[in-house]
């Protein structure tokens, strides 16, 4: 594999798996109120922290996990609990609620520090596992190990698609208020409402996947652990 061709199938399959465009609903309902400043300063330490997390698990690989004694489907499982949590939420219009402290005192703080604040709220469970899930983690897991056998020059491209990608998360973020005036508070309320079962179906779906992974005596249907896989 050459570089620029490593360069392009870690792109795709780092951009579909946080998929930034489909987040926006999500990371709109969550900053909503704020202002413009204090949003763009929210996607900016979201991207920042994609970038830093991604590419500390590009350089470690599993051997945070293993120092911890997590296995990678155990990680999944936890993931999926508090994403079921989130979209759970999201599904009862909870949400915003859940963020609405956070606004409190917002403009006369300035929008970085209100930025902060809104942060610290979106760790767990925006950036983390909805954003960089189980999933974003193994595969720059994945392409690291294929990165070494390019060398320091793979290991630079792999960094630069991690950037390319936390960037453009950043621009999709910064787009979120063209978005929300498009859809309107009545179709932004029924994407949030929708996503949010479709996450707690992802959430359920890491956990059958976990549970696959660690119990391999306990008879899982494949095609409902797997159910897009290929064609059997």
């Amino acid at each position: 594999m050459t570089p620029s061709e490593y360069a392009v199938n870690f792109f795709v399959a780092l951009f579909a798996l946080l998929d930034p465009i489909g987040n926006v609903p999500v990371f709109a309902a969550a900053t909503a109120g704020a202002i413009a400043a204090g949003r763009r300063w929210v996607a900016v330490y979201i991207a920042l922290f994609a970038f830093l997390f991604m590419s500390f698990f590009f350089f470690t690989g599993l051997a945070l996990l293993e120092f911890f004694g997590i296995s990678l489907p155990a990680f999944r499982i936890a993931g999926g609990v508090i994403l079921f949590l989130m979209g759970l939420e999201m599904a009862r219009d909870d949400f915003t609620a859940m963020f609405a402290d956070a606004a409190e005192g917002a403009e006369d703080a300035g929008p970085r520090a209100y930025a902060r604040r809104r942060f610290e709220r979106l760790i767990v469970p925006f950036a983390m596992p909805l954003l960089i899930g189980p999933g974003a983690i193994s595969t720059v897991i994945i392409y690291a190990s294929e990165a070494k056998t390019l060398g320091l020059e793979g290991m630079a491209v792999g960094i630069g698609v991690i950037a390319a990608v936390s960037l453009l998360t950043m621009i999709c973020f910064w787009l979120t208020p063209l978005i929300s005036r498009l859809l309107g508070r009545i179709g932004m309320t029924i994407i949030v409402r929708v996503l949010g079962l479709i996450l707690c179906a992802m959430a359920v779906q890491f956990v059958i996947i976990g549970v696959a992974d660690t119990a391999r005596s306990v008879i899982i249907k494949t095609d409902v652990s797997a159910p897009y896989s290929a064609e059997k």
